[in-house]
């Protein structure tokens, strides 16, 4: 399997026992896109007070859920009730992933987040690890799920044009994403940030819009031939790619030295001698 190239999921775990008061905010699906972001903040709150680093992935897609949802009240999508679904779907799967890595139900829970998930609880990575391990899960697996679920049909063009609007509220949030998570738990994330830019693009939050149009393909592809081989094709393919995905952001060979210097610049913050010396850290291992 694709899986073992990278890495193997199995070895991410979940809290030694549930706690009971995220199992309550995460058990019920969401109503409605008013629901999905109240209950998504909510969650985000319970997990900052107990300093869970799966906190970092709902700082940024709270800010999102609110940014698509105020767009399709200000009537910026052609059609408002597929993407109120579209959006309610997608906060769904998030949920059903984090309800059942809480209660330990791997089984259930896509290899993707449990890189992402287990990576968190743990609480040793980057900030900015943390950050695109769960963009990584939820664009690179759960998108084309929801888009199958929701349906591409009929008026495909107009569907996909509200698709890929939302890239542009996406690009529009990416300075405000990274002063978020400066602001609440790093304040030199955005210079890690610049940092894992130098060794590989695909990191970066701007990425998401290749993640997407792929997310896309796979809908179309799963649409279009009803046949079970290619559903059981096309959810192999979701999963191996996310998870190649989650072990790339956790797999650049980073030695002691450098990932100290990089956790000492997320906590403080850099001038310019100390990004030089990472730059030149990485120039070295690249």
């Amino acid at each position: 399997m694709a899986l073992a190239l990278r890495g193997d999921p199995r070895q991410f775990d979940p809290p030694e026992s549930p706690d009971p008061d995220l199992v309550a905010a995460a058990a019920d699906p969401y109503e409605s896109i008013a629901d999905a972001s109240d209950r998504l903040g909510r969650l985000e709150s319970l997990l900052r007070d107990r300093e869970d680093r799966r906190a970092v992935f709902l700082t940024i897609y709270t800010r999102m859920t609110r940014a698509i949802r105020d767009r399709i009240e200000d009537g910026g999508f052609a059609n408002p009730s597929w993407m109120r679904r579209y959006t309610v779907t997608f906060a769904n799967y998030y949920r059903r992933a984090f309800l059942a890595f809480e209660r330990g139900e791997l089984g259930a829970v896509p290899d993707p987040w449990r890189v992402a998930f287990g990576t968190a609880v743990a609480g040793d990575a980057l900030v900015v690890q943390d950050a695109f391990l769960g963009i990584n899960a939820h664009i690179n697996y759960d998108l084309a799920l929801t888009l199958r679920d929701v349906g591409i049909d009929p008026n495909r063009s107009a569907k996909r044009a509200d698709h890929r609007a939302v890239n542009d509220v996406l690009a529009r949030l990416v300075d405000a994403q990274q002063e978020a998570l400066a602001e609440v738990y790093a304040p030199g994330v955005a210079d890690v940030d610049d940092a894992f830019g130098r060794l590989d693009e695909r990191l970066s939050l701007l990425g998401l819009t290749e993640g997407r149009e792929q997310a896309w393909r796979v809908a179309v592809v799963s649409t279009d031939v009803e046949w079970p081989p290619v559903e059981s094709y096309a959810r192999w393919v979701l999963r191996a790619t996310a998870t190649g995905g989650a072990f790339l952001v956790l797999g650049p060979s980073l030695d002691a030295e450098l990932l100290d210097r990089l956790r000492r610049l997320e906590r403080d913050g850099g001038d310019a001698e100390a990004l030089a010396g990472v730059h030149r850290r990485l120039d070295e291992v690249s």
